[in-house]
């Protein structure tokens, strides 16, 4: 899907019903010129995904697709029971950034590490990032998730629970 959407179609992707914006399609298409500007992980998606549709012809993706179903099933049987999920958006305590000249191997660690929780809706299901609290003056992420097209109700959400009090010093 990245690959084909940053690297093939420039950002602007296909099948999209929303508003397409050529100024932002036009810009997006100049990284090429750009590429060693990329992040480390960046550039690994690409890579593995062009080399995924050169070997495999889309057929991981397609069953990455295929199991996307499955999860936002599983997502939508709990959602028809309640209102919302609630759960950390990161899956551990925050680590430190990893300096500059570290490995790269390290550098793709470390940004795909934190991706557990939140990788799964990008699927479709509306989820939100609300700071709750600190952990040793480390932010605290609660995210919450909602039924497909239900963000209003995460909206009304996010702002009830801003309203309840400051998370800096709860």
């Amino acid at each position: 899907g990245l690959q084909d959407h940053m690297m093939h179609g420039n950002s602007g992707g296909t099948n999209h019903k929303g508003l397409f914006l050529p100024s932002m399609t036009d810009h997006m298409a100049q990284w090429r010129n750009r590429a060693d500007e990329l992040t480390h992980s960046l550039k690994v998606c690409m890579f593995l995904g062009e080399f995924f549709q050169e070997q495999y012809r889309g057929r991981f993706y397609g069953k990455a697709q295929n199991l996307m179903r499955k999860v936002n099933q599983a997502y939508a049987d709990v959602l028809g029971r309640h209102d919302l999920l609630l759960m950390p958006t990161v899956p551990m305590k925050a680590r430190q950034i990893p300096p500059a000249d570290c490995s790269i191997s390290l550098y793709v660690q470390r940004a795909f590490e934190m991706i557990g929780n939140t990788a799964p809706f990008n699927g479709g299901l509306p989820a939100i990032n609300v700071p709750c609290g600190l952990s040793e003056g480390l932010p605290i992420g609660m995210m919450l998730v909602g039924e497909r097209f239900g963000e209003m109700k995460l909206y009304q959400a996010a702002h009830a629970f801003e309203q309840a009090g400051d998370w800096r010093t709860t």
